[in-house]
């Protein structure tokens, strides 16, 4: 299988919950944990690396990519723009 080469700046929020830390991209809708900050960057990475790996092992990763929201241009992979992103007061 021909391997194929993807660079992108992912959009990547840090949250706290409790003493464990979580890292989540809307950009590929995953997301991970750690007990520490360092620990769950490092895991991200792995996470992010893992999951290009196994979409192109299954041969899906076009399909999964386009759903997310990606756009090839110039034979590239550019993940969707994050616009905005603040905090939003809700009283239910």
């Amino acid at each position: 299988m021909k391997q194929m080469k993807i660079q992108a700046q992912l959009p990547v929020s840090f949250l706290r919950e409790g003493k464990a830390y979580i890292a989540y991209t809307p950009a590929l809708d995953i997301s991970t944990s750690g007990r520490t900050f360092a620990q769950t960057q490092k895991r991200f990475g792995e996470l992010v690396e893992l999951f290009f790996e196994e979409l192109m092992d299954m041969g899906t990763l076009e399909t999964v990519l386009l759903e997310l929201g990606w756009e090839k241009q110039n034979k590239k992979w550019v993940p969707p723009t994050v616009v905005a992103q603040q905090l939003h007061s809700v009283s239910v």
